[in-house]
């Protein structure tokens, strides 16, 4: 343990709970993206226990990116002890957590793929989109500052709060300029559509400057018909600090 570390972690547990997970199940999530990002790892209860008590202030790197992955924030974000320049603590005194010998066993361990060079997106962009509204007859635009985390050829959005009344996430692969994922948004309880959650696929273009992505969401409507409409992510900042997120924690409109 970090010395003088005993306040709980509410940042981490609060956006535990957000995402609708119990301590196993986030436990569980970690070791999937360590999987998926060639970095297995051994994350389980007690571990997401006392990170959340404090006990631990900060997680060693191979839990961090993890952590990213599942959460789609930076780890700065994530209530750990940080150190100069930004950095979370690695804090390699903790105690370990283990898993049993037979659940080692039964978890095949991957084998790495070749390293590939990926273009870097992460950072802060601005998200938009248009949508036609049925029960309105007119057309919308939706507008979120997020910032985006690339792990490999995996990229995660996750809205800043404060830039619009609704959330959006967003789960990406880069092929290419291709980029194709899925999107999340859970529109506000006060407005129009009343808290609904919709969600859908996404298929974007990367320019060559690797500063605007260009293409179009697909998604169910709430009469149960397929709709589509354009939708760009432009670059703003490639810092993803406190300070920078602070700075862009604004409306997006």
């Amino acid at each position: 343990m970090v010395a003088g570390m005993t306040a709980p972690n509410t940042v981490l547990r609060g956006v535990r709970t957000g995402m609708r997970m119990s301590q196993d199940d986030f436990a569980r999530a970690l070791q999937a993206a360590g999987h998926r990002v060639g970095e297995p790892n051994d994350a389980n209860k007690r571990l997401v226990q006392r990170w959340e008590s404090g006990a631990i202030a900060a997680p060693r790197p191979v839990y961090a990116r993890a952590l990213e992955v599942v959460t789609g924030l930076p780890i700065s974000l994530l209530g750990f002890a940080a150190v100069p320049g930004g950095h979370v603590a690695d804090d390699r005194h903790g105690g370990h957590d283990l898993t049993s010998t037979v659940s080692s066993l039964a978890t095949p361990t991957p084998t790495p793929k070749p390293a590939t060079a990926h273009r870097s997106y992460e950072g802060v962009w601005l998200s938009r989109y248009q949508y036609y509204s049925s029960g309105r007859e007119e057309s919308f635009a939706g507008q979120h500052f997020v910032v985006l985390l690339q792990h490999g050829d995996r990229l995660t959005a996750r809205s800043l709060p404060g830039s619009a009344s609704s959330s959006l996430s967003l789960d990406l692969t880069v092929d290419g300029a291709v980029i194709t994922g899925t999107w999340v948004e859970q529109t506000d309880p006060a407005g129009y559509y009343r808290g609904a959650r919709y969600h859908g696929a996404i298929q974007l273009l990367a320019e060559p400057t690797g500063r605007r992505m260009a293409g179009k969401w697909v998604g169910f409507g709430k009469d149960m018909d397929v709709n589509t409409g354009p939708w760009e992510l432009v670059f703003r900042d490639a810092s993803t600090s406190k300070a920078t997120l602070d700075r862009y924690n604004t409306s997006a409109t």
